[in-house]
């Protein structure tokens, strides 16, 4: 049986010499050389100067743009096709205003097949009672598709300029409460109780406004605003932590590419179907009922859905930078 040597005897075999030469862990001149501290280097000021005045040199012709020939030739032909393009386009808007109709004439659409058109038929094409919100989410509900996605991309622009990230740490999450406390009173005793009495009525509120949007007065639009602010007022009483049990930003990101998404598909078979002339297996059902207007419905909910998490969205991000 083998006994322990100490580490100093151990390091003057030949087994520990083999095994750090196989290794390469000895430095050969370790113990060999006469080793002494370096004495601190005095830079010559001239020198230095010297070097300063080659690393400005070096950084103007690097930079040097007004004699770069290529960069004068871009320049210049970054003016000319600015200047092509701006006389373009003011061609075409010109051209295209100049074949619209005289303003007031009677034989204008928008004086009568347009108009006539909506409310003679209205009820019977789209089955919505309401005519505005037959309008806008039947007859030019492409448009709404537009504006529903300007909104997605807004938020999303403002996540990316006013996103502040979160240092993850062991008290991460009660630090950024904690310094949200200083934008509202969180402990404000009035403030919490009004908002637990009127959130649940603000939030049902908005949610009748978007599924009686084809029977009256209302629509995604309007009801997701409603939505929206009951959110607000929401965290504002009782602060991110407790808002972000059910609302993060994952969450509005889902949402509103699921809402997106199901508008496109239902607006896609209602296009497809209307321009090759194919009855739509969608009912329109009875108008004034809760479940008629077809497709008018699922997308009232889209709309409020994409509304109301931008509006809460924007309020969280102008207000704090982050969820």
């Amino acid at each position: 049986m083998s006994r322990k040597v100490p580490r100093e005897q151990y390091e003057k075999t030949l087994s520990f010499k083999l095994k750090t030469w196989l290794e390469g862990s000895r430095d050969p001149y370790v113990g060999n050389l006469e080793m002494r501290p370096q004495s601190l280097r005095q830079e010559d000021e001239a020198v230095r100067r010297r070097l300063q005045e080659d690393k400005k040199q070096a950084r103007d012709r690097a930079y040097d743009t007004e004699h770069n020939r290529e960069m004068v030739l871009f320049k210049k032909l970054y003016r000319i096709f600015s200047l092509l393009f701006c006389v373009f386009l003011v061609s075409m808007l010109l051209i295209g205003v100049a074949d619209l109709p005289p303003f007031g004439e009677a034989d204008k659409p928008v004086n009568n097949e347009v108009s006539q058109r909506y409310i003679e038929k209205g009820l019977q094409e789209t089955g919505a009672v309401n005519i505005v919100t037959g309008m806008i989410l039947d007859y030019r509900a492409f448009d709404t598709l537009g504006e529903s996605h300007v909104l997605f991309i807004a938020t999303c622009t403002v996540l990316i300029l006013l996103r502040a990230d979160q240092e993850k740490g062991k008290n991460g999450a009660e630090e950024w409460e904690a310094n949200d406390r200083a934008y509202e009173p969180k402990n404000d005793v009035i403030l919490q109780t009004a908002a637990r009495l009127l959130v649940p009525f603000i939030i049902i509120f908005g949610i009748y406004i978007i599924l009686c949007g084809h029977l009256g007065p209302g629509g995604g639009f309007s009801g997701g605003a409603v939505i929206g602010a009951g959110l607000i007022l929401y965290v504002s009483a009782f602060g991110f932590a407790r808002t972000e049990r059910f609302f993060t930003a994952k969450t509005y990101k889902w949402m509103s590419f699921g809402a997106l998404a199901c508008y496109c598909l239902s607006k896609t078979y209602s296009f497809y179907t209307g321009a090759n002339h194919m009855e739509s297996v969608i009912p329109l059902g009875t108008p004034g009922a809760i479940l008629s207007s077809g497709l008018i419905l699922l997308l009232n909910i889209c709309v409020g859905v994409v509304v109301a998490g931008t509006m809460y969205t924007f309020y969280v991000m102008f207000r704090k930078g982050g969820y």
